[in-house]
Order: structure tokens, then sequence, then C-alpha cells
């Protein structure tokens, strides 16, 4: 049976678990790679071999251990844009196929790091197929799903993101007494055990369907049509309105350039409205989320939990813990994010987050300032560290990731979404550049600093970002229609002209009602009838 078409033979409940399953290691690796670094940085072998301090593990340029840590972004930024305009041409499923094979190129180079310079290459290569995976992934789910359970959907595919992050924190853990965490195996299995997912990702990848939104943006209407029924299980009117909506925004539309993105940031793009905004939009998101504290948690939190008093082993077991929660609050997040919608996570999360800050950051101040009572500050510390990951997870966590890959047209989605991950990279890169800088100056006054930004992240919300929850991929569009970046004019917008059908002025005579025709079928040919009479009394 040939790779592309085994789909077909799977029930909707075993195709949405392979689905699932494949997208969840994907997102897996993003977490895997982002959290490795915090046990790599830890182990003493390590150290040495790149350069960066002494026999014992000690840390003498941290500028340079921020360096190697941060220019794996600078991959991921590459990785994002190349990725996405890759599935943008070929398809989401040979785009995550490419990206996988740079992951798996990227893991074992690091993995037979050398020097500073070695694993600064490899690096790179593993930042570029975790760029792509990161910003054609999501986009995928985002396509394949219901416009009711979207948010759901990705927020329990990205509980793969904190396990990653939380295998690669008790792993480190586990190898932290082999030798007494001086041995090289430590840091060089963590790094290896990465092309695990890669191998799986190639190995599996192609049995899926590709999304129906691509597949009708390059014209191939008849197989999004049987891949939009089969992922949901019926071929009812919803599901004919669905593709219906699906191809009036598809119709006339067509790849877009390798420099489009350039076009977006300058406001020159032609092929949607106000493509800048929305590029702008996203990439204000991600290096907000980053500067919520969060990076200073997943990658530092060895070196807080220090400051906190605790011992080595203390250290990476409470790490794992502390990363190992985030995984609830996904859940959390999945069952939150469509019901209460995307805005509302944001700025709920953003005062979780700040209220956190403020109390971590005092309790520090008090240990610091009084090293006698440090033991009885330690475990408050640790509460909140918990507690953050938490709210973190359960919020900005999924729709940070979430909206990039819903408000950009179906043709440029997955290149759009890099404009996402662009700034996922930036902002992670950023803070983990600066992270290990400022703690070693401003100590745990860190925290104030994160706290007074979650507090400014409210009003930016409030005022200029969207809410998608509950809406069509296709009918989003519509939000910016209007100049003004403001949230109460996109909701006037989407009022004016959400109905896609209507604004469409769908006729029997357009390419996705000859699908009905070209399928046969009499069912099929009185379902597109349907929707057409339903458009029109609209």
């Amino acid at each position: 049976m040939a790779l592309g078409t085994f789909w077909k033979k799977l029930s909707r409940t075993k195709l949405a678990i392979f689905i699932q399953t494949f997208s969840l290691i994907a997102i897996f690796f993003e977490g895997y790679d982002q959290g490795v670094m915090g046990g790599v940085n830890a182990s003493p072998n390590y150290v040495t071999e790149v350069g960066i301090g002494l026999p014992d593990g000690t840390v003498t340029n941290t500028f340079h251990q921020g360096g190697i840590v941060s220019i794996y972004y600078l991959g991921a930024i590459v990785g994002a844009f190349g990725g996405g305009w890759v599935a943008d041409r070929v398809g989401r499923i040979n785009g995550v196929f490419f990206a996988a094979i740079f992951a798996l190129i990227g893991g074992a180079l690091q993995s037979a790091t050398q020097s500073s310079d070695f694993i600064l290459v490899a690096r790179v290569v593993t930042g570029l197929g975790t760029g792509a995976l990161t910003a054609i992934v999501p986009v995928y789910i985002a396509e394949i799903s219901s416009a009711g359970h979207r948010g759901g959907f990705l927020g329990y595919v990205f509980i793969a993101n904190y396990l990653g992050i939380s295998i690669a924190y008790w792993l480190d853990f586990g190898l932290s007494f082999v030798d007494n965490g001086m041995s090289a195996v430590r840091w060089r299995f963590l790094l290896a055990f990465q092309c695990f997912p890669a191998l799986l990702l190639l190995a599996g990848i192609k049995f899926l369907p590709d999304s129906p939104r691509y597949l009708a943006s390059v014209g191939k209407f008849e197989e999004a049509k049987e891949v939009l029924e089969h992922v949901r299980g019926n071929t009812g009117p919803e599901v004919d309105k669905e593709f219906l909506e699906i191809c009036a925004v598809a119709e006339g539309t067509k790849p877009s350039s390798p420099t489009q993105f350039i076009k977006v940031l300058l406001g020159r793009a032609t092929n949607g409205a106000h493509l800048g905004r929305r590029a702008w939009l996203c990439l204000w998101l991600q290096i907000m989320a980053s500067w919520t504290g969060i990076t200073a948690v997943t990658a530092y939190s060895p070196v807080l939990l220090k400051q906190a008093g605790y011992g080595t082993i203390k250290q990476a077991g409470l790490a794992g813990g502390i990363n190992t929660i985030g995984i609830i609050g996904t859940i959390i997040s999945a069952q939150i994010v469509d019901k209460l919608g995307r805005r509302r996570c944001l700025m709920g999360g953003a005062l979780g987050l700040f209220i956190v800050n403020l109390i971590a950051a005092s309790v520090y101040e008090g240990s610091l300032h009084d090293p006698s009572k440090a033991s009885s500050f330690a475990p408050a510390a640790v509460a909140m560290l918990f507690l953050f990951n938490l709210i973190y997870a359960a919020t900005w966590g999924t729709v940070a990731f979430l909206i990039p890959t819903e408000i950009f047209p179906s043709e440029m989605r997955a290149q759009g979404n890099g404009f996402g991950i662009t700034g996922w990279a930036i902002g992670v890169g950023w803070t983990t550049l600066v992270n290990p800088v400022m703690f070693a100056n401003l100590a745990s006054r860190t925290y104030f600093l994160f706290a007074g930004l979650n507090l400014l992240w409210i009003p930016i919300v409030f005022f200029f970002y969207p809410e998608t929850a509950n809406r069509s991929l296709e009918s989003i569009e519509a939000m910016f229609a209007m100049r003004s970046p403001l949230y109460s004019k996109m909701e006037q917008a989407y009022r004016a002209q959400g109905d896609v059908l209507a604004t469409h002025h769908m006729s029997l005579s357009s390419p996705q009602a000859q699908v009905g025709k070209k399928m046969g079928g009499e069912h099929d040919q009185d379902s597109f009838e349907h929707s057409e009479k339903a458009s029109e009394n609209v």
C-alpha cells in the first residue's frame, strides 16, 4: 500500500490518533531541544570541552555559554521561514519530512561535539530543523481541526513540548549519578537522544494526509474534500459548508515567493489585507511570551534553585519537577482556550504571572538579606517556580503558538507562521543570552523586571490582539479588512464581513461546486446545492 493512501484505511478515530501522535513527536523534539541545554550546561565535562569554564563545572564565560544556547534560535528563524515556504509549496507533510532530516543531522552533530565552533555549527543546523517543525506542525493542526476545537487540539499536542523539556531534565537527573556527573556520557547522551524523535518522524509522517486547506490552495479540491470528510467523519451539510468556505478563499490564490516575508514586513505584500500588521502581532506576541520570565525558569532553573540553597541532586530533581508541571498546565489550556478565548487566556495569564514573579522576587530578596533564613524561604521560592510554569503553560504557552497559525491566508499560512516562530526565536534567544548576565548582576531582582513586563502585556493584548476562538480560519480574514489595528475595529469588521459564503457570492459554476460533479454521487451534489442556497439566504 502506498504511504500517501494509508490514512484512507483508517477510521476517523484512528486517523485522529495518528495525526496527534506524529504532531506530538514533532513538538516533543522542539521541547526537548529547548530544555536539554539546561542539563548540558551543568555537565563539567561539557564545560571544559567547549572551553567556557573550569574542570569542576564552574562557568567563567557566561556570555559564551549563552551564545552557544542562543545561536540555535538564529537557525530556527531561518528554518521557520525556509520550512514554511517549502510547506506552502510542496505541502505540510513534505515540509515536516524535510525538517526532520535537518533535526536528525543537527542532533547527531551536537552529540559528537569536539569544540566550541563545532557545537555552534551543530546548534544552527538543529535550529533549522526545529524552526521548520515548529512553523509547520501547528499550522497543520490548525488547518485540519474544526473551528470549535482548534485551540484544544493544539493544546493537547503542546503537552509534548513540556514532556520534551521534562524528559530532558529527568534524563540529566539520572545521568548526573554516572561518575558523579563528571562523565562525557552525561551530556553526549542528552544531545544524542533528540535523534530518536527525528527518526520516528522520518519513519511515519508520510502516512498522514495533507491538510485540506493546503490541498485546496493548490487546486486539489477533490483531494481536499476527501480528506476533510475523513477527518470530520461525515458528509453532512456542516462539512460541505466548511469545504465551500475553504474553496471560496482558495480561489485565485497562488504560492508566495521565497522573499514574501520581506514584502510582508515592509508592507509591500498584496496577497492579503494588512499582512504586515499580522506579522508584527505574531512577532511581538512571542517576544512578550519569552519576556514573561519563562526562559529563566526553563533553561536556568538549576541556577535559580542553587540560589534558593538546594544542593546539586535536589537541583536536578526539582528542575525536572518544575518542567513536568507544565504538562498539567497544558492539559488545562486544552480545556479552556476555546471556551474562554485567546484574549482572556493571555490577559489572565499575564496577571497571574505578574503576581507570581512579584512574590518570587520578594522571597528571594528576603533570602539574600538574611542568609540564615534561606532554608525556610526555599520552599516558597520553589513553589513560585512550580506555579509560574503551571500558569504559563495553561495560558501563554499554547496561545502564543496558536494565534500565528490562525491569522494568515492559506497560501502563506506556514510561511506566515514563521513570523511567530521568529518572535519565539528572537525572544527565547535574546533572553537565554542575557539571562546569565541578568542573574549574575541583578540576582533575584530580575523577577521584579519580569513582574513589571507581565503587567505591561495586559493592555497591549486588550487593545491590539484579535479573538480567533470558535471562528473558521477563512472567516478570520475579515478581521483585518479595516486599517485600524484596534481590537474593537477588528470585531466591527468581522461582524460586517465574517460570513465567507455571502462575501464570496458562491455559485455552482465555481471550482468547488464542480468537485461535487466530478466526484459523482447524488448525495454530494445535493449537499452542494443545499449549501449554495444557504449562502444566498444569508
